[in-house]
């Protein structure tokens, strides 16, 4: 892996500043998880995209390697299990070198009313929302102190930063992970390591498709009217991309934004937390 330049500020404006880093994205085989994949693609960084659907990963790693030349790993593993994420990012290791930029991607959005929420579906949506972030911390967090550079992006959601009812489970995990992000930011910010949230409004993907069918579901309300309430909670009156997710998280992957870290970045068309 080519030597990382960690301090020059002119690194914005090169073509691909982010050549020599190694970036892992868990669900990263579609979404926002594919589109942040394509980002840092584009800026250079070799990629390693984790899911647990093996199709649609091998899908994604040939649309980079295609695109942008990029050297890709991938591997299907569960990163609620302790043993498979360590497996994974292992094998990542050997492909591409030390992992220098973690996006912490993956994620569940169900909902469900709390007077029927059991254990199973509340410790489901905090395993892989929350407990998955730490372990996959875990297995970067030491190099990137002994290396002194790392950049790592938590994707919480605008449901981190405020309630919304009937996703109790999902806000409650989204929430943990903002104090994760800026505990962990104040404890490693002199040792060259940065770590933020990106906080997404309700985006056009699979996530929010089935939330809708969910909350159809729940609630009994018409499809076309839950649709037209999400997007309108918006100024924009719409979803956002997953394009525009991924180009914020970007931005914060860059050598450059060495001074950034503890944030949550909101994504949500102007909607005020």
């Amino acid at each position: 892996m080519k030597e990382l330049n960690k301090s020059d500020p002119g690194i914005l404006f090169m073509s691909k500043p982010l050549n020599g880093h190694h970036a892992l994205i868990t669900g990263g085989s579609r979404g926002i998880g594919a589109s942040i994949s394509n980002a840092l693609a584009a800026l250079g960084a070799s990629i390693t995209i984790i899911s647990r659907d093996i199709d649609k990963l091998k899908l994604q790693a040939r649309h980079l390697e295609k695109k942008f030349k990029s050297s890709v790993f991938y591997t299907s593993a569960d990163i609620t299990d302790g043993n498979q994420i360590k497996d994974s990012f292992a094998k990542s290791v050997a492909s591409n070198g030390p992992i220098n930029i973690l996006i912490n991607n993956a994620g569940i959005g169900k909902s469900m009313p709390f007077h029927k929420m059991n254990l199973e579906f509340w410790n489901e949506t905090i395993s892989l929302n929350l407990t998955s972030t730490f372990l996959c911390t875990q297995q970067v967090y030491e190099t990137m102190r002994k290396d002194g550079y790392g950049r790592i992006v938590n994707i919480s959601s605008t449901v981190g930063l405020r309630g919304y009812p009937y996703i109790t489970a999902y806000s409650a995990s989204k929430h943990a992970l903002m104090g994760l992000t800026k505990s962990l930011a104040l404890e490693c910010v002199r040792k060259g390591i940065t770590v933020n949230a990106i906080c997404p409004g309700y985006t056009e993907t699979d996530l929010v498709t089935n939330a809708i069918d969910n909350i159809v579901q729940t609630s009994g309300k018409d499809v076309n009217e839950v649709k037209t309430e999400i997007e309108n909670m918006s100024p924009m009156g719409r979803l956002i991309k997953p394009e525009e997710v991924a180009e914020s998280t970007a931005w914060l992957c860059l050598p450059s934004s060495s001074s950034i870290t503890g944030q949550a970045i909101v994504v949500a068309g102007g909607a005020l937390m």
